[in-house]
Order: C-alpha cells, then sequence, then structure tokens
C-alpha cells in the first residue's frame, strides 16, 4: 500500500511542478484533476473494455467521477511495475543464453493445443538407476489474459534448486488467443491445458526421470485458481475435460498436494474487490470466465461445496501463502479458502506473510539475494517436504 500511494504521489506532484509554471492556477487545476484522470480513464477503458451497459448509458457508467478516481489511481499503480526493468532484462538474458539448457529443456510441445513446456532439472540430476526426483507444476498468473513461461525462467529455476526437484513450467491458453484458430482463451480451455500437461507428466516421467507418482501443483494469483480448479474437475472426472475417466483418475491419484501463492479461489468475491478498485470492466477476468454468470462454475469455494464426501476425502493436502501487502488479489481471498477447507476436512495450511505484495510472491523467488526469498522459500520447502510424507 505505502508502495501505491508514494508512486501516485511522486507522479501528480511532477506533474503539478511542470504545468502550474506554465498555465494559470484554474487552468493547472482542471488538467491535473480532470482532464489527466479523464484522460487515463478513456485511453484504459478503449483499450480493454468499456462497461457493459446498452448504448450511450456504457460512456455515462464509464466516466462517473467515482470510477474515474479509483481507474486512475489503479493505473498509476501500474507504474511501480518499473522497478522490475532490470530483473526483467536478466531473466529475459538468462533464458536466451544457451549456456543455460543444461538447467532445463525448453520447447516440449504438449496437449491438444501444441502448447509448449520447459522442464527444469534438480541441481544433483540422479543417474538412471537413481530414484527419480518430485515434480513441481508451476501455473503463472497474469488475470488470465497475460503471461509466458520464459519470464519465470529465474523462479523455476530457484524452485528446482530449492526443493531438489524436477519443475514443469507450461504455457496455456490466456484469453483471448485470437490468432491461434484452435484455441477458445477461456478458462475452461485454460484447465484442459494444465490438465493435458499433467497427462503428459504422467506419460513422460520415466523418460525424464521424474517421479510421475508424487507431483504438487504450485500457482501464482490466477495460476493458483487455476491448479486448484484444475484438480477439482479432475476429482470429479469431469467431461468438459476431454479426457477419459481412468486417465483423469490415475492423474488425480499422482497429485500430493497444491501450493497456492495468493491465488483467487471465489471469482465473486474477487470480481466485487475489482468493483471497489474499478478495475472489473478493463479486467480480463470476467471475459476468460465467459461472464458473470459462470462465476460460479470457475470457483473453486463453489465446486468445493457441491463435492460428495467420496471425493472430499481424495483431495490432496493444500498449503496457502499470501502476502499482508496484497492489493490486486485482498488476503481473505486466501483466509476464506483456508476456513472452508478446514470446515469440510481438506487439510489446509495457512502462511501469511507481512509486507509482502502480490508482485512480490513470484519475483522475490527468482533470485536468492532479494529481501523476501529466504522467508517465502522457507515456508515453500516446509510444506512441500510435508506434502510429500518426508516430515
Amino acid at each position: 500500500m505505502n508502495v501505491h500511494l508514494t508512486t501516485g504521489a511522486t507522479v501528480y506532484t511532477s506533474v503539478w511542478s511542470w504545468i502550474k509554471y506554465h498555465m494559470s492556477l484554474p487552468l493547472a487545476v482542471g488538467v491535473l484533476f480532470v482532464g489527466i484522470p479523464y484522460s487515463v480513464c478513456v485511453v484504459a477503458q478503449w483499450f480493454y473494455g468499456w462497461p457493459n451497459k446498452p448504448g450511450y448509458k456504457k460512456y455515462i457508467e464509464a466516466l462517473k467521477p467515482r470510477r474515474i478516481y479509483c481507474l486512475t489511481v489503479a493505473m498509476l499503480d501500474l507504474l511501480k511495475y518499473l522497478k522490475y526493468g532490470r530483473l526483467y532484462l536478466q531473466l529475459k538474458s538468462w533464458y536466451k543464453n544457451t549456456e543455460n539448457c543444461k538447467h532445463y529443456k525448453k520447447g516440449i510441445v504438449f496437449g491438444r493445443r501444441g502448447n509448449k513446456l520447459d522442464l527444469y532439472h534438480p541441481p544433483d540430476v540422479k543417474k538412471p538407476e537413481g530414484a527419480p526426483a518430485p515434480l513441481v507444476v508451476f501455473i503463472y498468473g497474469g488475470a488470465w489474459g497475460s503471461g509466458e513461461r520464459s519470464i519465470y525462467c529465474l523462479l523455476a529455476k530457484q524452485m528446482a534448486e530449492e526443493l531438489n526437484a524436477a519443475v514443469l513450467c507450461p504455457d496455456y491458453s490466456t484469453y483471448p488467443k485470437a490468432s491461434n484458430p484452435n484455441t477458445c482463451g477461456n478458462a475452461l480451455a485454460m484447465v484442459q491445458d494444465i490438465a493435458d500437461c499433467l497427462v503428459w507428466a504422467q506419460e513422460n516421467g520415466e523418460k525424464f526421470h521424474f517421479d510421475k507418482d508424487n507431483i504438487v501443483l504450485s500457482g501464482h494469483s490466477a495460476g493458483a485458481h487455476l491448479c486448484t480448479l484444475t484438480l477439482l474437475f479432475l476429482i470429479d472426472a469431469r467431461e468438459e475435460l476431454f479426457i477419459e475417466t481412468k486417465k483423469q483418475q490415475d492423474v488425480a491419484l499422482s497429485i500430493k498436494g497444491v501450493i497456492g501463492l495468493s491465488g483467487v479461489y471465489n471469482i465473486m468475491d474477487h470480481y466485487e474487490h475489482e468493483q471497489r478498485r474499478a478495475v472489473e470492466y478493463v479486467s480480463t477476468m470476467h471475459k476468460a470466465m465467459n461472464g458473470v454468470e459462470n462465476f460460479q462454475y470457475y470457483s473453486p469455494t463453489h465446486f468445493l461445496k457441491q463435492l460428495g464426501q467420496d471425493k472430499l476425502s481424495r483431495l490432496p493436502q493444500f498449503a496457502l501463502l499470501h502476502g499482508t501487502g496484497d492489493i490486486v488479489v485482498p488476503v481473505e481471498s486466501s483466509t476464506a479458502f483456508s476456513e472452508l477447507l478446514t470446515s469440510l476436512s481438506v487439510k489446509v495450511t495457512l502462511y501469511l506473510l507481512p509486507g509482502v505484495n502480490h508482485t512480490e510472491m513470484v519475483t522475490e523467488l527468482m533470485l536468492s539475494n532479494r529481501r523476501f526469498y529466504h522467508p517465502i522459500f522457507s515456508c515453500i520447502k516446509q510444506e512441500f517436504r510435508k506434502l510429500l510424507g518426508a516430515s
């Protein structure tokens, strides 16, 4: 929250310093408090979506003063991502450096849509006659509409080293994927892609020397939501996956736990949070979910309540991590989900990390010298050992 306020104040102070020397005071005030906010919001909504009201009403809704104020604050908050420019260049350089291919195998094609995944090796790669390494499948976030596996190369590499595990990082069909006619780009397609990745893992464990029967799912933000939803689809053997029931059962049995990082677990609750921030129409979420009417279908919280006791008993353990400094996905998302799991007798551990914001939950895991690297990884390692029965 402090970063957000400081960033907004700094930008406004700089703009104010410039315009007050070039304009009259009334004009300067009008530009600063009316012209700039309205311009920012009109551009944002032009590119990302207007309110879903009929005719001219969408513009009336879009230009309400409260919406303009809240959306301007949210847009200015994006400026804080500029501080990750150096890290972005570092990870892109690492990923492109052919010498680093010894750490992973890049661009393996999988699934019905021809997506690609990268497989990261543990530091002490076992000899063929040794025991295979456990497997972590990491699903990145990006509000269901952005992201790519290369951005998470350093995180996957560090995760492989810290957990002494093989790590899979797959791409999936983020919204809208309009350039690919074989991809519908909604949340169901994303779940299907992650299920396809898990099927690939089942079929290729021996070839790449990882333990196909010891898999931990992990994801950040939208990725945590998709991990959880995919697991629930598999447990319920949903025909929407278009995977034979026996194969779904085998994959579900291989998953020993879920580690969710700053996850979204109730779509309606998160939509209401987006409404308070006035970003619900520029957000990808409601589009990827095929509209508000499908929010329950894509909500793990609603899904869990529909499962019978037999299927609930087959759920693995959950570990939920969330930063108290998160304003993008509020900490209540994980606390409420933890309470629901506990009420359904599903084992869960909840970690609330002081001061960690939404982005830091993953960027801090990319380099060992970052501030929250060790606190976050210590929680992940403890839970990883527990999920695999080593504690």
